[in-house]
């Protein structure tokens, strides 16, 4: 690490454009330090298993918490699986590794299973850790800190250039990291995510204190650490990006055949859905349903260099989608499990959307003096809930019960519930 690198790590939070007000800092800002390469240099990527063992040997000895990260192919590759993995531990360094060549990565969950992870963003790469192996016991999640302490930018960059003083270099974030060999450019920016993570997370532990936060945080990062694998989402096909134009069931049929279609070609070819098929070509032949292959090659997302091969399959499956019988047509709406959109609570309970409307303006007063977001504070669905299906009986007690049972924490539960009470009150 150069001068320059070593003062701006040792020093305070720092005073910059997009800090929370109320951050105590040094006395003087420092102007932003470019962060260009690791401090030991770009490690090599571990391959094989004989690197393997020597890095988990190496971060099994090391101490204090481990600096994770992860690089997926989104856009490029179907599914969300890692590329590569990034770690940093005092005493062990950096590592770069390969989990396609190295899928198997448990012995290395295993060996640092005890430490504190420290992630950015920790649910978005949560999932594919797992995949490989690793999944931390305890963590400390940089992004969601930096919401907790009020920051208004958490991005990795944002946070290390307004707290540690470092401009990291953020211009490979949306690349291919499925090619092989990876560029050194890359790994020199894969490197450099995990260099200052462990310094991001004690300067936000400190702020977190001094705010009186740092509880909030820890149950929190509880939370997340022991969250169950999320559940399939039910009917995805139904998300398609212009899926609200789509109002006949006939013609849902043909979103969900040409969608269904689409995923099992991407999984066979393991490239990104959206590009095999995009999903404006989707809505396209839905709305139309197309009588032939003719027809179809004049929609937009299908003619164009689309060969005769490709176009017969995607009529197929329309054609099956038009076969179906009226019983196995898909239902406009998918079954809904919690209240209405909100948008139609006036309409079917006007009491639950004044309610609503009390406990929204609540919430968000309440954040505000905590120099928090909102939906940090509570989440929008929980106070939806509430205000859908309130407690008979509106007082602490039941409030808190209602809140805790939706998933609160304890913090929340504690904040949210006077503030609840009052609205759900004055709302009659």
């Amino acid at each position: 690490m150069t001068d320059a690198q070593e003062t701006a790590a040792d020093s305070p939070l720092r005073t910059a454009e997009g800090a929370p007000p109320d951050t105590e800092v040094a006395a003087a800002a420092r102007t932003p330090v470019p962060l260009l390469e690791p401090r030991e240099g770009i490690p090599p990527v571990i391959s094989d298993e004989a690197g393997l063992a020597e890095v988990v040997a190496a971060f099994a000895a090391g101490s204090g918490p481990v600096a994770v990260d992860a690089e997926r192919a989104s856009g490029y590759r179907y599914g969300q699986r890692a590329y590569l993995v990034q770690l940093r531990r005092e005493g062990a360094g950096s590592a770069l590794i390969d989990p396609v060549a190295c899928p198997d990565l448990s012995a290395f969950g295993a060996a640092i299973a005890d430490a504190e992870w420290v992630l950015h963003a920790a649910t978005q790469d949560l999932p594919c850790l797992r995949e490989i192996g690793m999944r931390p016991t305890r963590l400390f999640d940089t992004e969601l800190a930096g919401r907790l302490a009020g920051f208004p930018r958490v991005g990795l960059g944002a946070m290390v250039e307004n707290v540690l003083g470092f401009v990291l270099e953020k211009g490979h974030s949306a690349v291919d990291w499925s090619t092989r060999p990876l560029p050194e450019p890359w790994l020199r920016y894969a490197a450099l995510d995990v260099e200052l993570l462990v310094d991001l997370r004690d300067a936000l532990e400190k702020e977190l204190d001094r705010q009186g936060k740092l509880e909030w945080a820890l149950q929190e990062f509880d939370a997340i650490a022991s969250a169950p694998p999320a559940e399939p989402r039910k009917d995805p096909w139904r998300r398609t990006s212009g899926m609200h134009k789509v109002r006949r069931r006939r013609q849902m049929a043909v979103v969900r055949e040409l969608w269904q279609t689409r995923d099992r070609i991407a999984q066979r070819r393991d490239v990104s859905p959206g590009k095999v098929l995009g999903d404006t070509a989707i809505v396209e032949a839905a709305l139309a349903l197309p009588p032939n292959v003719h027809a179809l090659a004049g929609l937009n997302g299908f003619g164009h260099r689309m060969g005769r091969r490709q176009l017969e399959q995607w009529q197929s499956a329309v054609d099956r989608a038009k076969a179906l019988p009226e019983a196995e047509l898909p239902q406009p709406g998918q079954p809904v499990t919690g209240p209405p959109p909100p948008r139609a609570w006036a309409d079917k309970d006007p009491a639950a959307a004044a309610r609503l409307s009390a406990a929204r303006a609540a919430v968000s007063a309440r954040a505000e003096e905590l120099n928090l977001p909102p939906e940090n504070l509570i989440t929008p669905d929980t106070v939806r809930r509430v205000c859908w299906e309130p407690p008979q009986t509106v007082d602490g007690e039941s409030v808190a019960a209602a809140l805790a049972g939706y998933g609160a924490r304890a913090w929340q539960v504690e904040l949210v519930t006077p503030v609840l009470v009052e609205a759900l009150r004055s709302a009659g």
